[in-house]
């Protein structure tokens, strides 16, 4: 019975992918969209990547162990698992630029609250509330993809995840030179200050942005069903794949600061960070260019996995100067995935299907991420040996190549 669900989902993927996409009817210009892609997806990790700066002062600062950084690191992804069948509803009953807006104000008031948190407890709480916007916007995004460059659909995914990438740098690149000293070295401060950008974008996009979700007559209606289907092969499918992909990411950028704190070299943390954020960038720009030929391609997922593997090695055995660009390769590799994984929604689902199969996607795969990141500190924790903390990003790696067999034989990859 699953197989042949599974062969029908496969089916239909073919079929959607290869009809041409509708026109867009937006009633606003190419150039605007884009743009507007890009500003919303700098929403997606700001906020986030404000905190790995100074992880270290925050640990020091609250007396946390490294299975409690791991579950502050977690809980981004526990929301994005949790909330993300609710950014799917909102875009069934409210539209793509609704549901959008009120995401990325969640995000700015979750992450100025955070500037109170006076004990680890209200910073976990807060953290939640910031989280559950980035939460509600994920399935939003690959709907506004198809919905306002349907023409476009591996552009309009690499804009927005250019834009995730830049904010993530942004934030990775100015928090310690800049926005610390801003402040007066308040990590509470500066988690506050990164706020306000968030809520700027918040006005341009409902200034800007198209109120009816679609004018086109074959897609007149808003989404009906905003629950994934589980029987469907493909949300399990894609929610292995992003699940590995997002694990590697968060448990690194959480990780990777106290070990090398561990190691003795607190002097490569601030470097290390950027360059496993900065090294995104050059794969986002690259995929700006040739994402539409890799689109539904194999061997990106399979090369990617590859030089994640040498390159998490690379930092748990190489560090030193070195660790700069293993991190920078990790970051690449990662990102190329990421960006490449999510076009596969918009390309496989019928438009409308696309918000609620991302959001299934999104709940197994952050779920998973959560329960990898606190392994690492538990793996940590227990035997003393922090290069433990790695395994499971390691096992993640060499998972890629079996998830993208699964999905080639299925149809889904060529």
């Amino acid at each position: 019975m699953r197989d042949a669900q599974d062969a029908n989902s496969a089916s239909r993927g073919e079929s959607a992918a290869a009809q041409p996409h509708p026109a867009s009817g937006t009633g606003i210009p190419p150039w605007v969209a884009a743009l507007l892609l890009w500003l919303a997806g700098n929403g997606l990790r700001l906020t986030i990547l404000a905190v790995p700066p100074v992880i270290a002062m925050i640990r020091d600062d609250l007396r946390l162990s490294a299975t409690e950084v791991g579950l502050l690191s977690s809980i981004p992804p526990a929301m994005f698992a949790i909330a993300a069948l609710a950014g799917s509803l909102l875009v069934a009953r409210l539209g793509v630029t609704v549901a959008l807006v009120g995401g990325l104000v969640l995000v700015a008031v979750g992450s100025a609250l955070r500037g109170l948190s006076p004990n680890y407890v209200v910073l976990l709480v807060t953290t939640i509330v910031m989280s559950a916007g980035v939460a509600l916007m994920q399935p939003i995004m690959p709907t506004a993809v198809r919905q306002w460059l349907p023409k476009r659909i591996g552009l309009g995914t690499a804009l927005y995840t250019n834009g995730l990438l830049v904010g993530e740098i942004l934030a990775v690149l100015l928090t310690i030179p800049v926005v610390l000293p801003l402040v007066h070295g308040n990590w509470r401060l500066s988690l506050v200050v990164w706020s306000v950008p968030i809520a700027i974008i918040a006005i341009i996009v409902y200034a800007f942005a198209p109120r009816a979700p679609f004018a086109h007559a074959a897609n007149a209606a808003l989404p009906r069903k905003w629950l994934p289907d589980w029987h469907i092969g493909l949300v399990w499918r894609l929610g292995a794949l992003f699940c590995c992909i997002n694990a590697i990411y968060f448990s690194a950028n959480a990780f990777m600061p106290i070990y090398l704190a561990s190691q003795g070299r607190s002097d490569l943390i601030g470097g290390a960070l950027l360059a496993l954020n900065l090294g995104q960038l050059p794969a986002s720009l690259l995929l700006l260019v040739v994402a539409g030929k890799l689109e539904r391609r194999a061997w990106p997922y399979v090369a990617s996995g590859l030089v994640s593997l040498i390159s998490i090695g690379g930092i748990v055995w190489m560090v030193g100067p070195a660790t700069i660009f293993w991190a920078a390769l990790l970051g690449f590799s990662d990102a190329a995935a990421l960006i490449l994984g999510l076009t596969l929604p918009p390309l496989l689902c019928r438009p409308e299907d696309v918000a609620r199969t991302s959001a299934g996607t999104f709940t197994l795969s952050y779920g998973g991420a959560v329960v990898l990141a606190l392994l690492s500190g538990a793996a940590w924790d227990l035997s003393g040996t922090p290069a433990l903390a790695f395994a499971p990003l390691a096992a993640c790696a060499v998972a890629f190549a079996v998830i993208t067999l699964k999905m080639w034989r299925s149809h889904e990859l060529r």
